[in-house]
């Protein structure tokens, strides 16, 4: 049998262990070890909920996301990490932005293309996988594992949403992409010589695999030109035996039932973000307060903010509850744009409304609207992206519009039967395994 590592982007969200979860779980029922890289506080507590182990590297400024990272650098007396961590927060805070473009542009305003970030990083990685004995990497969005699984000659397997894809339009998709984006090829390219490995021109380029797993279906993950691309249809978590509370109403009971997921919504303690999603959060109390529909409020197991602590009457609040449960429960989902939002509502068959908060968010959103299962509202704000604001009414027209047309119903279950026709976890894992073991053969 083989031992896996799952790695996904270091940020503080749930959506890529949604997707990873599953695929650990029928790997791990093969007779498989799993274990997970994925610091962030809200990923860590879901891994650890779902019985797996969870492996942290021991470079601290592998985690961007918290005043924690800081504060254990401190205490080592790693200065000269400060002064790269503080480097990077100002590059992200000046460069903010929610037109992300690409993969690259999406890396480049992280400071991923750092030369001391990336090196440090991807050095702690190659010990983590070493450590780990690992005979596979599995990524979900994180380069610079992909770096260290190359340089360890670590088989990698890629999970990748269609527009992660190199030969895609990127995420926005429905513009032409303008030149001279920010790159983080350049840093990437050297810390990839010093290892001796081949340089790249663009950073997606280093997210595939073998293989390279698509999720979702054509119809809504399209990558021209591929159309032999291995699509896995949607990967998402529920724990076993999971169950709704008794509270959580149902819509046949009398009236509709709408989940509210804003997912983060801050990112950085004391500074907005881009990525923020607040605004989808203050958008639906505004608007939903005095409409007859029940509301449940979820957060992903981030922290409600202290002055939403008194919701409306109509509102109902955990930090987290069984996704797929509470989708097939409800009569609509409103959302921030998040992939595994998007795919969830269309799993259960059910149409969403969408505030997608930066432009990857919006291609998700943009892709359910297409397909006729949903309404995307775009909040407005100032051009860094850093301060969204939604005035009431357009969301609450699309609310009324989707809970008094069916046909956004109709289409919504159209595309639950086509998803359900592909194998998701199980045919990944099938993939993975059988790739690992013509390498142990």
């Amino acid at each position: 049998m083989s031992t896996f590592l799952f790695t996904t982007l270091p940020s503080n969200d749930l959506g890529l262990l949604t997707r990873s979860l599953p695929i650990a779980r029928e790997l791990r029922d093969l007779g498989h070890e799993v274990l997970f890289c994925s610091p962030g506080a809200a990923p860590r507590r879901l891994v650890e909920d779902a019985g797996f182990e969870g492996r942290v590297p021991d470079e601290p400024l592998y985690s961007l996301s918290d005043e924690a990272t800081m504060l254990r650098l401190l205490c080592r007396g790693r200065w000269h990490e400060i002064r790269v961590m503080m480097r990077l927060w100002r590059q992200m805070r000046r460069s903010a932005t929610a037109e992300v473009w690409t993969v690259d542009h999406f890396f480049a305003l992280l400071g991923t293309g750092d030369v001391d970030f990336a090196r440090a990083a991807v050095a702690s990685l190659i010990r983590l996988i070493r450590d780990c004995r690992a005979d596979a990497v599995v990524d979900f969005w994180n380069p610079l594992a992909c770096i260290a699984a190359r340089a360890t000659g670590t088989r990698l397997v890629s999970v990748l949403q269609a527009d992660t894809h190199p030969d895609s339009a990127g995420f926005i998709w429905w513009r032409p992409v303008p030149a001279g984006l920010p790159t983080a090829v350049t840093g990437l390219n050297q810390v990839l010589a010093e290892l001796e490995l081949p340089s790249v021109q663009r950073t997606a380029e280093l997210l595939l695999g073998d293989p390279t797993l698509v999720l979702g279906i054509p119809e809504t993950d399209p990558v021209p030109g591929h159309p032999t691309l291995t699509h896995i249809g949607p990967i998402l978590w529920e724990p076993p035996n999971a169950a709704l509370p008794e509270w959580v109403p149902r819509s046949e009971q009398g009236q509709p039932l709408v989940w509210v997921y804003p997912g983060n919504m801050r990112y950085m303690r004391g500074s907005s973000t881009p990525f923020d999603s607040l605004v989808v959060l203050e958008a639906c109390i505004e608007a939903l307060s005095e409409e007859p529909v029940q509301v449940v409020l979820t957060t992903g197991h981030q922290p409600l903010p202290r002055r939403f602590r008194h919701l409306p009457a109509n509102f109902r609040y955990a930090p987290y509850l069984p996704a797929l449960s509470l989708a097939e429960r409800c009569s609509l989902m409103i959302h921030h744009g998040g992939y595994g939002s998007c795919q969830t509502g269309l799993w259960a068959g059910r149409p969403q409304v969408i505030v997608p908060t930066y432009s990857e968010r919006e291609s998700n959103a943009r892709r359910v609207a297409a397909a006729g299962a949903g309404i995307v509202v775009l909040p407005e704000g100032n051009a860094s992206g850093t301060k969204k604001h939604l005035r009431p009414e357009p969301l609450r027209d699309a609310v009324r519009l989707i809970l008094s047309q069916p046909e956004y119903a109709r289409n919504a279950e159209r595309l639950r039967g086509q998803l359900r026709r592909y194998g998701g976890a199980r045919q990944a894992a099938r993939l993975i395994a059988q790739a690992t073991s013509t390498v142990s053969t």
